[in-house]
């Protein structure tokens, strides 16, 4: 028996990495989860999600990439896809009882489409649904027969990601197909499933835990060769590319965001990532920069002195930083803190009354007007993860907490970024423990070279 459950974990290895992707999935009763613990929330209504098609132009420079959501309940990263998830309910009226029911659909092969993308796992296999873990797999062309059998007259609420303003969802065009074709009843109504997968978004489980320190781990050496490498007279472009391949050489498969390498006055810049200027003796350089690994993010910065020490206005305000983020660090309680400001018992406003209360500008004014953004976020399947902001800070939660000063007048910014995780006791664990945070840490780590 030992044997032919060994053979059939190896079988299906190999269909997953044939039909699959390169991706280090979780195994598929995680994914399993998710979707029941989704069902739990739709007070029986249907959800229906669909996974892009395969990237076209700039969208494509890494590849096609999962939408986050869709990966999330399905562990599936191949395009044009789509799911349905009905919760069990009882009997009602004239409305039948029906079973929890879940399918993948699966778009039918394209066989000239295979020969530049590779193969593809189709509906008609007989392994498909051990290898996705659905309990159902369908061609994608039956999914109206499906709905018009899943779903009670005359009214039903299907559960999707509804367009608001600006945005073109992935469900935009097939459910305006699906609504030609008739397979709705009549009085259906549309509610957006984002808010509701957010929430379960918010706690990481442990093999989430697992790819983001995966993500972590390599970004913090690629962080390590930033600082063993820059000197006066590289290029930003050089230091970004130098990371890049650092951290894509232990498993990342692309940038979790468009890398800041910002010297001298691009320090000052939040969003800089032309990464096109010359690293100048005497600048301080933003790097913020980290890798996706399996698509889970990751989202470091640290500041450096090009010359690998920092002046004494430099150093103050670096400290002044640090300080901002010990402090935030130091008032953090479990189950009570938040992440944004004028919240309850908000660390944003600890970090900002240190900023306010240490230093001044140039002429004698507080800091307080130059730290302009939030102190941090969830970091996930987005580096801008999905989550709730409105309950408090408690275990499962993964973010960062980045408090900067940026004064242009003086060429001077300072970011401090690092990752987080609530354990399951409520102690704040650091994930990028490993790096360097005091000035003479930097120093230190820069003088290795």
């Amino acid at each position: 028996m030992g044997k032919v459950f060994v053979l059939a974990v190896l079988f299906e290895i190999l269909l997953l990495a044939q039909f699959g992707s390169a991706l280090d999935r979780q195994p598929n009763t995680d994914y399993h989860a998710r979707r029941q613990a989704l069902a739990t929330k739709t007070s029986g209504g249907v959800t229906l999600l669909f996974a892009p098609t395969e990237a076209e132009g700039p969208n494509a420079i890494y590849g096609y990439r999962p939408d986050s959501d869709f990966f999330y309940l399905s562990g599936w990263a191949e395009p044009g896809a789509a799911l349905l998830i009905a919760p069990a309910v009882e009997a009602k009226g004239k409305d039948p009882a029906r079973a929890y029911t879940e399918i993948l659909f699966l778009p039918a092969h394209n066989y000239a489409a295979e020969k530049w993308t590779g193969p593809k796992l189709g509906p008609e296999n007989s392994e498909a649904a051990r290898i996705t873990g659905f309990d159902h797999v369908e061609a994608l062309d039956s999914m109206r027969e499906e709905l018009v059998r899943l779903l009670p007259q005359p009214r039903t609420t299907i559960y999707t990601d509804t367009p608001g303003p600006g945005e073109t969802p992935n469900s935009k065009t097939p459910l305006e197909w699906l609504s030609r074709a008739n397979a709705f009843p009549l009085g259906v109504s549309f509610q957006d499933v984002r808010p509701l997968l957010a929430s379960l978004r918010t706690y990481k489980d442990a093999g989430e835990m697992d790819r983001i320190r995966k993500a972590v781990n390599a970004s913090i050496a690629a962080h390590f060769a930033a600082m063993r490498t820059l000197k006066p007279g590289m290029s930003e472009r050089e230091i970004s590319a130098l990371m890049q391949y650092e951290w894509g050489k232990r498993g990342c498969e692309r940038p979790a965001y468009a890398p800041i390498v910002g010297s001298g006055f691009n320090s000052t810049v939040l969003h800089y990532s032309d990464d096109s200027g010359p690293i100048q003796s005497g600048d301080v350089v933003v790097i913020d920069a980290a890798g996706e690994y399996s698509l889970y993010a990751s989202d470091i910065t640290r500041t450096l002195p090009a010359t690998g020490k920092f002046t004494a206005r430099q150093r103050e305000i670096y400290d002044i930083v640090l300080g901002a983020q010990r402090a935030a660090i130091a008032a953090f309680q479990s189950g009570k803190s938040h992440l944004r400001r004028d919240q309850p018992n908000s660390i944003h406003n600890v970090a900002y009354d240190y900023i306010n209360s240490h230093g001044k500008d140039l002429h004698g004014e507080p800091l307080g007007k130059y730290f302009i953004h939030g102190l941090g976020h969830f970091v996930g399947l987005d580096v801008h993860d999905a989550g709730d902001y409105d309950v408090p800070l408690a275990p499962g939660m993964v973010f960062t907490i980045e408090p900067g000063i940026y004064i242009p007048e003086e060429k001077l910014g300072v970011r401090i970024e690092d990752m987080y995780y609530v354990d399951a006791s409520g102690k704040l664990i650091e994930l990028t423990e490993e790096l360097p945070h005091t000035a003479e840490e930097v120093e230190h780590a820069m003088a290795a070279r």
